[in-house]
């Protein structure tokens, strides 16, 4: 069957997911964290016995649930049948009830919030919820929006306008580059996404790239990074939430340029846009929530 437009409010089943202060610090790593300064900066992230520094975990670390939760099913086993190759991640939003513990156990449920007919192909968004097993409360909500090539043409809803978080028209009020290492995908993909399009030449010439590319999630983590250490001091709790649109790959050993704009909003909100090391925008529409 092709993808099934009577979906959306549908659930999936609960998974769990468990993390250890190990893999959290394997996350900072596979993001960058340390990498300019390892004894200096970002110990806080990068290490557990650090004196007189408390380790402490990375908010975007929370997006690792969709990849690593076990145990039921995926809203997205409702959707219907489709080539998993020609599956694009469009968008990724986190949003933080509070900070993430260095080691937990989450329960998550996700849903299909919307089904969208693109032309070319369809859009599927979908919403889950985490909950922390020690105290049975939220800890983290994951929004993410798929595209799927070859999918569309179906007569459906073309789905909301791109007008949300445009990046102003001067320029950033805060600029933060990063340099990804070239070996950095083979350090991400230890999180969990073991994608060969991540690691293997021969998978990714077949998608046309001169090597394999650096995932979507890392250079969201990157960003990450450098919001929460410009507008929140590195304090996780300060971090609310983040979400943005990918607009192109990047290849490990780019360097990544965060553009970050305030004033444009509400107290408390930034929009931001990653550039890759060629200017060329990565990681679109992006918005960001702090205190």
């Amino acid at each position: 069957m092709p993808i099934n437009t009577d979906a959306v409010g549908s659930k999936g089943t609960p998974r769990s997911w468990a993390w250890t202060s190990k893999d959290a610090l394997l996350y900072a790593l596979g993001v960058g964290a340390g990498a300019a300064d390892p004894v200096g900066s970002e110990l806080e992230f990068t290490t557990e016995n650090t004196m007189g520094v408390d380790q402490k975990v990375l908010p975007t670390f929370g997006v690792l649930a969709g990849f690593n939760a076990t145990g039921g099913k995926s809203a997205m086993s409702n959707a219907g049948t489709y080539d998993p190759r020609m599956l694009v991640h469009g968008e990724q939003g986190i949003r933080l009830h509070r900070p993430i513990p260095v080691e937990g156990e989450i329960t998550l449920v996700d849903e299909i919030t919307g089904i969208y007919d693109k032309g070319k192909g369809a859009v599927i968004a979908t919403k889950a919820e985490a909950t922390l097993e020690a105290d049975g409360k939220p800890l983290f909500e994951l929004t993410s929006s798929v595209f799927i090539v070859g999918e569309g043409g179906f007569g459906g809803d073309r789905g909301p306008a791109d007008a949300s978080n445009k990046a102003p028209e001067r320029e950033p009020d805060i600029s933060v580059t990063y340099q990804t290492r070239e070996d950095q995908a083979l350090l991400y993909r230890l999180s969990g996404d073991r994608n060969p399009l991540h690691s293997d030449k021969k998978f990714s010439d077949v998608g046309g790239f001169p090597k394999p590319i650096l995932h979507g999630l890392c250079t969201y983590g990157f960003t990450g990074r450098a919001l929460l250490a410009s507008l929140c001091g590195n304090d996780p709790a300060r971090f609310k939430a983040m979400q943005g649109r990918f607009s192109s790959p990047v290849l490990p050993g780019e360097a990544l340029t965060i553009r970050i704009w305030t004033g444009e909003g509400a107290d408390g909100t930034a929009i931001f846009q990653t550039v890759g090391g060629d200017g060329r925008v990565v990681l679109n529409h992006g918005g960001f929530e702090f205190s």
